[in-house]
């Protein structure tokens, strides 16, 4: 059995592909909407089971509604479940924000906490939504592992695992600590585009020469192009 790449060698690859993304892909962004960080926290934990674009429809009217942490933890739960029954779970996910809203009130002032240790202690608040909140709500460098950057980060080579905390750990290994959060958007950008889970366009991929899994999808340009999705995704 043939060596894998040196460490170094693991490394220079990994920052190769995340500037050719970021040539690629230079707007690559959050596509949830949201204008604070209780918007961005409640978004997210919406999207949970359902889409980026339902989420976005959803939330034109949930937030015009409900605009501050009291206002979810005093909500009457039939009426915010008539809101959000678009995303699906609804009655799971009302009760979440309801529950959410009342911690926040009780343990930190009606305000969304900025370190990732006080916002998994939240109801609904896993390390990957927490990291999309530290990222896109307090500009603070967090890669959240969702299924398009952990199936990227493995057939780049970039981790082995599949456990989210771990590969969170590998790639933040392998990559500058201020680019995380701008790294994990491109990865979903391309992961929901090019890079799919079933037949990746490997054909039309913009890495293609740089990574190690080139053919899991078809080579040929013209078959590949058919399967690239244009968005939009939101």
């Amino acid at each position: 059995m043939e060596p894998g790449p040196s460490r170094a060698a693991l490394v220079r690859r990994a920052r190769r592909i995340n500037r050719e993304l970021a040539r690629l892909y230079p707007d690559a962004r959050i596509e949830l909407n949201f204008t604070s960080p209780i918007e961005l926290l409640v978004a997210a934990i919406l999207s949970a089971r359902t889409t980026d674009r339902r989420v976005n429809e959803v939330t034109r009217v949930l937030f015009a509604r409900y605009r501050a942490a009291a206002a979810y933890a005093a909500a009457d739960r039939a009426e915010l479940e008539q809101i959000i029954r678009p995303a699906g779970y609804y009655r799971e996910k009302a009760k979440t924000l309801i529950a959410l809203g009342q911690a926040l009130c009780d343990r930190f002032g009606g305000e969304v906490p900025d370190t990732l240790e006080e916002l998994v202690t939240l109801p609904g608040v896993g390390r990957k939504t927490a990291n999309v909140v530290l990222g896109d709500a307090f500009g603070k460098p967090s890669l959240a592992v969702d299924t398009h950057v952990a199936r990227l980060a493995r057939r780049f080579g970039w981790t082995a695992h599949r456990d989210p905390d771990k590969i969170e750990q590998d790639v933040g290994a392998l990559l500058p600590r201020r680019e995380w959060t701008a790294a994990f958007h491109r990865l979903i950008w391309h992961g929901r585009r090019v890079c799919h889970a079933r037949r990746p366009a490997c054909g039309a991929c913009g890495v293609a020469r740089l990574c190690p899994s080139f053919g899991e999808g078809p080579t040929d340009e013209q078959t590949a192009r058919k399967l690239v999705k244009t968005g939009p995704f939101s």
